[in-house]
């Protein structure tokens, strides 16, 4: 496992969300859960080590949006008199970075937090920024999650719970509308996507669209099947995306490349839908789990989407599990 990966990793602002892939296997192929779960424990200290020390990269969108990247998930931040909404959490030791990040951003306090949904690269730094005065807003499953030792099975791993001020203090069921510094703010849940909680944040005057870990922008996405994800709701909560969009929104996806746009989501929905169709295929003529894989079903597109942490033949466990 050398530095360049870990670099890549860093630069691409991943984090555990994704750590079931085999890229950091020596052998390059997919990793058993145990396996995984071995993996899984030493790429937490590594990535938070990684954390710590990456820079963040500030995307200045409009409407006093902007994207940053470096910190675990992409987050989007609104400035302005009612003080800062923040759109994820990132990773709690690049608290520093992120700090300088915000603080370029005008001198407005912290004042909001949406978690988009409960995993830890996207939640993690809930802590740091409820004591510097954010109020946490999230679907009432991410706050089930975040309140209790969480189990992922893919990983073999639990999750501890976080303390009590670094859990939603405001939840909703279906939706939320927020009005903050002028700006209209959309809160929508998508029903089970890539977890069980996963919401939409969609500012209204600006037309920007945070989807979350709906949306992977040129990489195969993790899917936990542990808290409720299935490659259907990854499917639905795509067409919701799109079905929200126009040619002029901007789409800030949860990982991958953080500015994109209602072309790129369709071409990561279109995907989604073939490979699912094509394991489903293999499993209605009675393929098992690693005869599936074998088969190869995403080979076409593997060049473009699994040259990151979930590779081909993960990501097609993942579906696999739920098609």
């Amino acid at each position: 496992m050398g530095s360049p990966k870990l670099q890549s990793m860093s630069r691409r602002g991943f984090c555990l969300c994704c750590v079931g892939g085999a890229t950091f296997a020596a052998t390059g192929g997919w990793l058993s859960p145990r396996q995984a779960y071995a993996e899984a424990r030493g790429l937490v200290s590594l990535i938070k080590d990684s954390a710590a020390t990456s820079p963040i990269k500030t995307y200045k969108l409009r409407n006093n949006i902007s994207a940053l990247e470096g910190s675990g998930g992409n987050i989007a931040v609104l400035t302005g008199p009612d003080g800062k909404l923040l759109v994820d959490a990132g990773i709690g030791v690049s608290r520093p970075q992120l700090s300088k990040a915000l603080a370029e951003l005008g001198g407005e306090p912290i004042a909001h937090l949406i978690n988009t949904h409960w995993h830890f690269d996207h939640a993690d730094g809930n802590e740091w920024l409820s004591a510097a005065g954010a109020k946490i807003i999230a679907h009432e499953n991410t706050r089930k999650h975040l309140s209790v030792v969480q189990r992922v099975e893919d990983w073999d791993y639990n999750f501890l719970a976080l303390p009590a001020s670094a859990v939603p203090a405001e939840v909703f069921t279906k939706e939320q509308n927020l009005k903050l510094n002028g700006a209209s703010v959309a809160l929508r849940y998508y029903g089970p996507a890539h977890t069980d909680g996963d919401i939409s944040v969609m500012f209204a005057e600006a037309n920007i669209l945070h989807a979350g870990d709906t949306f992977w922008n040129g990489i195969y996405p993790f899917i936990d099947h542990s808290t409720g994800g299935s490659i259907d709701g990854m499917i639905a909560a795509s067409d919701a995306n799109l079905a929200a969009a126009n040619n002029d929104t901007i789409i800030i996806p949860g990982h991958g490349k953080p500015v994109s746009n209602k072309a790129e989501l369709q071409g990561f929905r279109d995907m989604l839908v073939a490979i699912r169709d094509n394991v489903g295929n293999l499993k209605k003529q009675g393929k098992t789990r690693d005869e599936t894989v074998a088969a190869k079903p995403t080979a076409a597109f593997d060049a473009k989407w699994g040259q990151f942490l979930v590779d081909p033949g993960f990501f097609t466990r993942l579906v696999y599990e739920t098609a």
